[in-house]
């Protein structure tokens, strides 16, 4: 069986991780807007969704299917949609035409997290994936020509991702780390199917995890495999009850797991958000005026903390990166003290 699964370029994730440990280091100091809500986009924000490719049919066919998303939360998601024709986005744009930028033409699925959609310092370097406006945020592949089997599933979980929704699988409360059979079974043999994928031997032993995926159509290393799928158990991550029925808990291949059924197993019909994905889309975007005061006030104090420079916080490179990432943090604080 071949599985590819979903993740953003290597140089993305790297420049992720270091502008996450500048924010780490400033919730330190007290400030747990950064971490908590900074990656969220406004209560009652219209959030602008552009196309690349693909045609009308298929953009009104994407579009219906986040109703189950904004359904649910204080959010609107705009497609721009005006007699038929949805709104569109060009790798020459200079001004970002939306908050996030959909394509169907690189391979695979994969979408930003939350904010990260217009972070200008994700792919500053170039490329075709980042928060710059001739970047995707959120990638479809081969939608344009032949989507996959449940679909609308797939579409679910890159546009949660890009309300700020991580993988279930990776819940520091669920089971997965324990569930997951990563090392190869005693005395497996390394074999490889004609497209490169490692397989059972001749004696039916199965491969682990990390030498599955370090063959084709992946081939990640161990470290890869440890950030897309190891549990997450910052401090700063806000994650609710493990959820089997998520949209957002992968299905993997049975060998994947050390029992059967495995509790890490998805329960859900994988397409359709669960009772827990909608309570989830509630707390990041309630309705009620008091959670939105509650997030206006911390976001003011945020903005005062930086305002004053954060003495004795040190700045990395001489300061160029972490005066970059302040910026965009007074920006989403911003937004967040004018939502209304």
């Amino acid at each position: 069986m071949e599985l590819e699964l979903e993740s953003l370029p290597d140089e993305l994730i790297a420049e992720i991780e270091v502008r996450d440990r500048w924010r780490r280091a400033m919730a330190a100091d007290g400030l747990e807007f950064l971490v908590t809500d900074i990656g969220k986009w406004p209560l009652g924000q219209t959030v602008r969704v552009a196309f690349l490719d693909g045609n009308d049919q298929l953009h009104a066919d994407i579009a219906g299917a986040t109703k189950q998303i904004t359904d649910a939360c204080n959010l609107t998601l705009d497609f721009g949609q005006n007699g038929g024709t949805y709104r569109r986005w060009t790798r020459a744009d200079t001004v970002l035409a939306a908050e996030i930028r959909v394509s169907f033409d690189l391979p695979g699925y994969f979408s930003l997290v939350g904010t990260d959609s217009t972070d200008s310092s994700i792919g500053a370097g170039g490329g075709p994936v980042g928060g710059n406006p001739g970047q995707r945020s959120l990638n479809l592949g081969g939608y344009a020509t032949n989507r996959p089997a449940q679909w609308e599933g797939t579409v679910r979980h890159e546009f949660l991702h890009a309300l700020g929704f991580h993988h279930s699988h990776q819940n520091m409360r669920g089971t997965c780390e324990g569930e997951f059979r990563w090392e190869d079974a005693v005395g497996y043999i390394p074999t490889q199917n004609p497209a490169g994928t490692f397989v059972a031997d001749a004696q039916g032993r199965q491969p682990g995890i990390y030498t599955y995926l370090a063959g084709a159509p992946n081939r990640w290393p161990r470290a890869k495999v440890d950030h897309n799928l190891r549990t997450v158990d910052a401090p700063d991550l806000v994650a609710g009850p493990f959820d089997t029925k998520s949209v957002m808990l992968y299905r993997f291949p049975g060998f994947f797991y050390k029992s059967t059924p495995s509790s890490c197993a998805p329960a859900g019909n994988g397409q359709d958000l669960s009772d827990g994905d909608k309570r989830g889309l509630g707390l990041l975007y309630p309705h009620t005026a008091d959670e939105l005061a509650d997030r206006q006030a911390r976001a003011e104090a945020v903005l005062k903390s930086l305002g004053a420079g954060l003495e004795g916080v040190p700045e990395a490179n001489g300061g160029d990166l972490a005066r970059a990432y302040r910026s965009r943090a007074e920006e989403l604080a911003a937004q967040a003290v004018g939502a209304r």
